[in-house]
Order: C-alpha cells, then structure tokens, then sequence
C-alpha cells in the first residue's frame, strides 16, 4: 500500500516567490543596461540560477524531497555549473 503525502503550500508563499521572481527579473533587466563587458553575462547566468533555485524548490517541491534526491539534483547542478565556466572561460579568452 503506497501513501502519498501532499504539501500544501499557501497562497501568501506563492505570492512572495512572484515577488522575489519578478524583482530578480528586474534587477537582470538592470544589469544588461550596464556596461560590464563580460561579467554582464556572468551576473545575468548567476540571477537565473537564483531564479531557476526559487523554482526548484518552491513549485517543484524540492524542499520536500529526500535527501538523496537533492543529491541526484546538487550533481546535475554542479554539472550545470562546470558548463557555464567554461562556456564563460572560452568567452573571457577569446
């Protein structure tokens, strides 16, 4: 026999994830005004995986997931993150 659990989150939760998105967008939008030659990109890659984190764990319910799962999802992470720097390295030494 299979028992589910179900999280409920409340409406007041999802309106601060809109809140934080919606800022972070605005700061991201903010940052492609400035002219930072290549940490432009660096910054709008590091707000998007802020933003993509809020998702995970607040749509996706990674917050109530078991341990080893946010291990499986730290290692696609980490991964994720090795491909930016060298996608930003090859960018930087051109």
């Amino acid at each position: 026999m299979h028992t589910e659990t179900v999280h409920i989150t409340p409406y007041r939760a999802h309106a601060w994830v809109l809140i934080a998105l919606l800022a972070l967008t605005f700061v991201t939008i903010t940052v492609t005004w400035i002219d930072l030659s290549a940490l432009t990109v660096a910054i709008a890659l590091l707000i998007a995986s802020v933003k993509a984190y809020i998702v995970l764990t607040n749509f996706m319910h990674l917050k109530f997931e078991s341990s080893l799962f946010r291990v499986f999802v730290g290692m696609v992470l980490a991964i994720y993150v090795l491909v930016i720097l060298f996608t930003l390295s090859d960018y930087l030494f051109r």
